[in-house]
């Protein structure tokens, strides 16, 4: 425990942050920039062993860290003067030298359909990322983005157009559901990690995040109610098993042959499909989870009769849910599969060793289905 006045030199970790400092005016938040602070720093995003330090550094008894962590993530205030338990020097302090929310709400767009929003927000360095809240029935999901842009390249992903810009820090994903939260007035009931970027390869930070949304003295949000989806990247799997985290996890299959995956999802150059699904089973042993496989129906490309009989091949008797995605259509060669396509290969899957759903995306007509995340001006459709 540290006290008050405690003199500090070195390194203090905590879940998300790492400070260096000898005295409080140099030091770093991971994330964040180095040496001499000249900018405000984020509260948003810092876990609560950091909030501690922060508190012991500006010469607060510690459990002020602990009262200031449960006014941003339980409470949710919208600004730091409402933090009324926390002494008003203190308040002044925090709004002098930090900022509570990372993230900027620029736009709200609503399906005239369905009870679907998208939202675009800017990050501190100006560039803008976009997060979708779907309704049904009491179940309230928002899909999070991970990433400015994205590396992977799957040929039939909007986002993938952008190319990779940067990584989201922890604070800057958890902030996309604080704003959103504050802006729908409605309880959020799961969390996604669906969005813009490949969650896997900004890994720590997706951690973090979903620690955050997770813990039990702050948004309190159940693992099993926050979702992390990949394209594949085996070794972080492999990773995400060994460490034992508890959130639900998603794989984004989309072929039922490697020669096939390639050609749609370069990745697999690098994460082989049998790897892939080496990496399932491994999560399945060693977790006792079942995996959810996910799989875009392309027309002519991966929706024929032999593709589904590939597919049972393929998963076998994997413990798993397979989760059969119809298309939503971006400018592209790409199309969605013909509703009797798509009929015909629900069918051969009928009588397989795992669950079959089909998911039909909401928000479509507002560019808020999945795989048509892009923010236009920083993409160009070629």
């Amino acid at each position: 425990m540290i006290q008050k006045g405690s003199k500090l030199n070195g390194t203090l970790s905590g879940n998300n942050v790492i400070v260096l400092f000898c005295h409080y005016k140099h030091w770093k938040f991971s994330g964040m920039s180095n040496a001499r602070v000249t900018q405000k720093v984020q509260l948003v995003g810092m876990d609560i062993s950091a909030m501690e330090t922060l508190a012991v550094m500006h010469d607060e008894l510690t459990f002020r860290g602990k009262q200031l962590f449960h006014w941003v993530y339980k409470q949710q205030v919208d600004s730091i003067n409402a933090m009324n338990t926390l002494p008003s020097s203190f308040r002044d302090l925090l709004a002098n030298e930090y900022v509570l929310h990372p993230l900027a709400l620029i736009k709200k767009t609503s399906s005239d359909f369905e009870p679907t929003q998208k939202f675009l927000l800017q990050l501190p360095s100006g560039e803008k990322i976009e997060s979708v809240i779907m309704e049904e029935g009491k179940r309230v999901t928002l899909c999070v983005s991970t990433q400015v842009g994205c590396a992977v390249d799957c040929k039939f992903c909007a986002t993938a157009k952008m190319g990779f810009i940067k990584n989201l820090t922890a604070g800057e994903i958890v902030d996309q559901y604080l704003l959103i939260l504050n802006s729908i007035n409605k309880r959020i009931t799961n969390v996604v990690f669906m969005g813009m970027g490949e969650p896997f390869l900004n890994y720590q930070q997706v951690i973090n995040a979903a620690d955050l949304l997770n813990h039990k003295e702050g948004i309190n949000l159940g693992a099993q109610r926050i979702t992390i989806s990949t394209v594949g990247i085996v070794p972080k799997i492999q990773q995400y098993t060994q460490e034992g985290h508890k959130y639900k996890l998603a794989v984004s299959l989309n072929s039922s042959s490697q020669d096939q995956r390639v050609k749609i999802m370069p990745i697999s150059k690098t994460h082989s499909m049998d790897a892939l699904i080496q990496s399932a089973w491994d999560y399945y042993h060693i977790s006792k989870k079942m995996i959810t496989l996910e799989y875009v129906l392309l027309a002519d490309v991966n929706d024929d009769i032999a593709d589904a009989d590939r597919l049972l091949d393929l998963i076998g008797d994997l413990p798993c849910k397979l989760n059969l995605i119809p298309y939503n259509e971006i400018d592209g060669p790409f199309h969605r599969s013909s509703e009797e396509k798509i009929e015909q290969f629900v069918n051969r899957l009928q009588g397989a060793n795992f669950m079959v759903t089909i998911r039909w995306s909401k928000g479509t007509e507002i560019n808020g289905g999945c795989g048509q995340l892009a923010v236009l001006d920083q993409v160009s459709f070629n």
